[in-house]
């Protein structure tokens, strides 16, 4: 940070990412040389008594020694230099890009040399002995070289940006002119995927997604590198900020129970952890044949099969199912995961289209209910639909005007409810089943979709109820969220990343990460190299001491810049980033929330440390109490922060926590 400039352009790299690569090139270069230098005492004299090509392999060797001495000599200065200077001090670096030009330009005499080599080995060019030993290292040093050589020009390839030679102020019509620009290569690179340009509304929501990429990115400056070190960053500060609250006893730890009876006094009968687990195995099945083989990889195919219908495209189905395959894999995948007959499915929808998601429709007699079942994000066009997150008017019936919605699942909502009307299939359902209740559910994209498709069609099933697992943050604006509370459950585990993602979120994690990279003092490969050491051991005390430029890293208030450096002129580029960033380029003017009564669900702390891991995990504990939206409104990194949003692990703690229900007596004698 910021990106390197090379060749008049900017490039997705900065001159602090050539450690590593640095250091594998040079092990590389060392054991060529060794090798070559070793062919060289062996074969030079013999290069005199050639019939052909004795010229021509000294000049290989001479050149071959003198290359791989000056560039393996060169790029230790380049390593030596680039691990210079913490993540922002650039000119402890500045060496390194004239050094790198002349690394690349060096990639030419290499490719002469290397030609060279070719010709000895592949041609008749050259005609001399074929002492084993020197041919075996020219063959692998000509092959290894070429690859090498490949790997540059992709590593070229991989961090070319094609805005880095755009150069504009910060005058407002130049930036409207970056915006536009940056919004259009962000399109023409959704348009690349050729199997999204037919789906419906592709154009549009591109455009959404394009002006909301640029709008959060442009001008920020930071390579994929500077992400992954503020993120290991972020995860000290915050565990350091943490520690610090505590002990000024300004951060209270929430009261959280085990105990169902507490957690559910005061609500509908329908709100239970028994029925929260029945669904969500339902949101599950959803997943379909993938999921099977996800949780199964070397039996899948076999649990599959009986659950298969083979030539099925050729028989006649009493139950609707769009675009499965001529087994109905996908329906088998939904069958086996929900343990449910043909009768019971009563439609199923596999097509994914851009902002279209794969839903079941099935009755389930257990609970007497008719239930949708929508799927989760699984496919590269569920997270288009996913990123098109920008706020749109939402205005069913029974919402306050001015409502505002996530706009990708506004359009996904839709096209259900378009499909649900097409078909007739919750009419055709409840003729069937005229006492059955009218649920929906969902995990991840699949929750939100569940909850703005039952405010669409309340009007119609007053008494329908949603379970939503895993919902996204930036769903409804607040006083629409407060409306669903009458009718939607949403459940939440620990951590989950997706529970605390929305644009406004994503802008202030960036602002943060700015932050943080501008007060670390540490050089980029010492806090990537910690960052392993961190995921394997935990952050030691040592480090959260260490790593910044001023002790005072408290930031008690969400959203306001915390007082990372008393330097004057940090401070300084801390406000301009800020008001930058976030005041005048803030994308989403409208917050977004999550929505429902949220029941969190997190683990206990382990009392025995000295148990292993496997018990660990089979002793595993949950507890459980009532979130407000408001408190998943910052990312934070945290270890399980993936993890925590894997269906799976959901659906492991809700089956605890029923676990603990049945033995709570004999559990809380223990504790």
């Amino acid at each position: 940070m910021p990106a390197m400039q090379l060749f008049g352009r900017k490039w997705l790299a900065a001159t602090d990412d050539l450690v590593y690569p640095g250091l594998f090139e040079i092990f590389i270069r060392v054991v060529w040389f060794v090798l070559i230098g070793i062919a060289c005492l062996r074969y030079y004299g013999e290069t005199w008594t050639c019939k052909v090509g004795g010229e021509l392999v000294r000049v290989f060797f001479g050149g071959e020694l003198v290359i791989l001495g000056v560039i393996t000599i060169l790029v230790f200065v380049i390593v030596n230099h680039s691990a210079r200077g913490s993540i922002t001090d650039t000119y402890a670096r500045r060496f390194v890009e004239p050094l790198l030009t002349v690394k690349v330009l060096l990639l030419l005499p290499e490719i002469v040399w290397n030609i060279l080599g070719t010709l000895w080995i592949v041609g008749d060019h050259v005609q001399c002995t074929d002492e084993y030993y020197t041919i075996s290292v020219i063959k692998s040093l000509v092959f290894f070289d070429w690859v090498l050589i490949g790997l540059a020009i992709l590593g070229l390839a991989l961090v070319f940006d094609p805005l880095g030679s755009l150069s504009y102020s910060d005058k407002p019509i130049e930036d409207s002119i970056e915006h536009g620009k940056i919004s259009r290569i962000w399109l023409r690179r959704f348009k690349y995927f050729w199997w999204m340009r037919r789906d419906e509304s592709a154009t549009e929501t591109f455009q959404h997604v394009a002006g909301l990429l640029s709008a959060l990115f442009r001008r920020t400056d930071l390579v994929p590198s500077d992400v992954v070190a503020g993120c290991i960053l972020l995860r000290i500060r915050q565990k350091r900020e943490t520690m610090e609250l505590r002990r000024l006893n300004i951060l209270q730890r929430p009261e959280y129970t085990n105990d169902a009876r507490l957690i559910f006094s005061s609500t509908p009968s329908w709100m239970s952890l028994e029925w929260a687990h029945h669904y969500m195995k339902l949101a599950i099945a959803s997943y379909g044949w993938l999921f099977v083989i996800y949780q199964h990889a070397c039996t899948g195919c076999c649990k599959l099969f009986r659950q298969m219908t083979c030539c099925a495209c050729f028989r006649r189905r009493q139950q609707i199912v769009l675009d499965d395959n001529c087994c109905l894999c996908s329906l088998a995948g939904v069958k086996y995961l929900s343990q449910l007959s043909d009768d019971d499915i009563l439609f199923a929808s596999f097509r994914n289209h851009l902002c279209e998601i794969p839903f079941c429709v099935v009755a389930d007699h257990k609970t007497a209910s008719i239930v949708i079942v929508i799927r989760g994000s699984l496919s590269l066009r569920d997270l288009i639909t996913d990123i098109a997150a920008a706020s749109d008017l939402f205005e069913p019936e029974g919402l306050p005007q001015g409502s505002m919605a996530h706009r990708g699942m506004i359009i996904g909502a839709k096209v259900l409810l378009k499909q649900l009307d097409q078909y007739k299939i919750l009419e055709k359902a409840f003729e069937t089943y005229p006492n059955y209740s009218l649920i929906l559910t969902g995990h991840s994209l699949g929750a939100g979709l569940a909850v703005l498709l039952g405010l669409l069609i309340r009007p119609r099933y007053p008494n329908l109820r949603v379970y939503a697992y895993a919902t996204p943050a930036g769903l409804l604006s607040r006083e629409a969220a407060k409306v669903t509370e009458e009718f939607v459950l949403t459940v939440g585990l620990g951590d989950d990343l997706v529970m605390r993602l929305s644009v406004d979120s994503t802008e202030n994690f960036r602002t943060s990460l700015l932050i943080t990279l501008q007060a670390c003092k540490l050089p980029k490969y010492r806090v990537v190299l910690n960052g392993f050491g961190y995921a394997l051991f935990g952050v030691p005390h040592r480090d959260l001491q260490r790593t910044w430029r001023s002790g005072n890293t408290i930031n008690s208030i969400p959203g306001l810049l915390p007082l990372l450096a008393e330097a004057p002129t940090v401070r300084q580029t801390e406000e301009m980033i800020f008001e930058r960033d976030v005041s005048r380029r803030r994308y989403s003017k409208v917050r977004l929330y999550n929505a429902g009564r949220i029941l969190h669900i997190v683990r206990c702390k382990p009392q025995d440390n000295n148990s292993s891991k496997k018990q660990k995990k089979k002793d595993r504990r949950y507890e459980m109490r009532w979130a407000q939206p408001e408190e998943f409104m910052e990312l934070s990194v945290m270890p399980r922060m993936l993890l925590d949003h894997l269906p799976e692990n959901l659906e492991a703690a809700l089956a605890m926590l029923l676990k603990q229900q049945e033995d709570f007596p004999v559990y809380l004698e223990s504790t």
